[in-house]
Formats: C-alpha cells, structure tokens, sequence
C-alpha cells in the first residue's frame, strides 16, 4: 500500500507509525476504507519481511535494472540485491526510506511523478503491494511507467483479484485500533480491468499469473 503521491501529513502519519510498530515486533494492522464503503485490513509487518509469499514469480521476472515504486521497507530490493541484480527503490514515507536503508536498500524519497533517475531507461518497473493505485489514477500512473521505461521494459503489477470491483478516489486510512481515519485519493484495479487502463496508456498485458492467492500481470510498451 506504499504510495509515493500520498499528500496528506496526517495519512503518512498513519502509514510511518505502523511502519515503525511493525519494526519493532508490534501489531501493525492498517484498514483501508473504499469509496463505496468496503474494508480491507492490512498487516503492514509483512512488508517489513524478508519475503512473503507471492513473491518469487514477481522477482523472477526481474532480469536487468528494476526500480520499485513505492518500494516500503525495501524487502523486493533486498532480494533482488541478494540475487546480483540492481535495483533501486522510490518512496516518500520518512520510515519507509530509514528502514529500507539500514537494511542496506538503496532508496531514495522522491515521488514517482517527480524526477527520478534512469527516466527512460528502466528495464524493469514493480508496482506490488497494490501500489498501481498510487495517486488515485490508475490511468496516469500507467503513463508514467511508460515514460520510465526502455523500449521492450516490463512493468510487473500486482493486481486485485478477478472477480473484485475496481475502484479511484476517496479512501481513507486508520490503524485497526484507532476509530479516526485519514483520506487521501487510492485507487485498485482489478485483474480483468487492467488491458483497458493499459490501452490507454500505450501498454498492453503480456501476461497474468497467480501466486500464493496474489494475483499479477506483466505489462510492456506498445
């Protein structure tokens, strides 16, 4: 759920403080509120794993330069590290870039519409954790992963299930513990909605996988 275009402090604030109970052992469950009411629970200590299940097919996708959009605590670079391939990740959640960093990510806090370095020259993309919502446009955040890759890059996307509705807009964010609630603009896609959003993005789906429940699709230029 790591997003480099949350604007609002008081939702960053939310999402640091589970980043930093998560770190230290504690209970770091998040609800995510939906437009139309729906919630889903989070458990932000899994993003402070090592690896969590779901994850190998994404990395192994993953055979040249790859920046990780809205990277966390760094878990997907590390491996990636671990496995001699580069990787650099973006964020702007202060606990986010700390953690990742002192488990020897390389990171930077930069927003993924900002300057970001290699423009154009990514061969590999990651949105997991169901970051192709960042921003609360699908859509425009599509366009930017274009922008960031070399000709023939892959943009590897963790999807919602088949089946789920696709969703942009208001959400809001609290601890699982915590009756108040921050807003920001999210957004989740399901998996059968993603060739349209792509098409309008010069991207086209080059493949789906499942893993581990998780639910995945390869996108490349068009």
């Amino acid at each position: 759920m790591t997003t480099t275009t949350i604007r609002s402090s008081s939702v960053l604030g939310v999402y640091d403080a589970a980043l930093c109970r998560a770190e230290a052992g504690e209970a770091a469950e998040l609800v995510l509120r939906s437009p139309h009411g729906t919630e889903r629970t989070i458990d932000a200590a899994s993003w402070c794993r090592a690896r969590i299940p779901g994850d190998a097919g994404l990395l192994r996708r993953c055979s040249g330069p790859t920046l990780d959009i809205g990277c966390g605590p760094g878990r997907l670079i590390n491996a990636l590290n671990r496995w001699g391939r580069p990787a650099l990740g973006v964020d702007i959640s202060p606990a986010a870039v700390r953690i990742a960093r002192s488990r020897g990510a390389t990171v930077l806090r930069r927003d993924v519409f900002g300057h970001l370095p290699g423009h154009g020259r990514w061969r590999h993309l990651l949105l997991a954790d169901g970051n192709i919502g960042i921003g609360g446009d699908p859509a425009a955040l599509l366009r930017r992963c274009r922008e960031l890759l070399e000709a023939g890059g892959l943009l590897h996307a963790e999807v919602s299930p088949t089946g789920t509705r696709s969703w942009a807009g208001e959400a809001s964010l609290r601890a699982a513990e915590a009756p108040a609630a921050s807003t920001f603009r999210w957004a989740e896609v399901a998996a059968e909605d993603l060739a349209a959003l792509a098409a309008h993005s010069s991207l086209h789906v080059t493949e789906t996988w499942r893993e581990a429940g998780r639910w995945f699709a390869t996108l490349t230029p068009a």
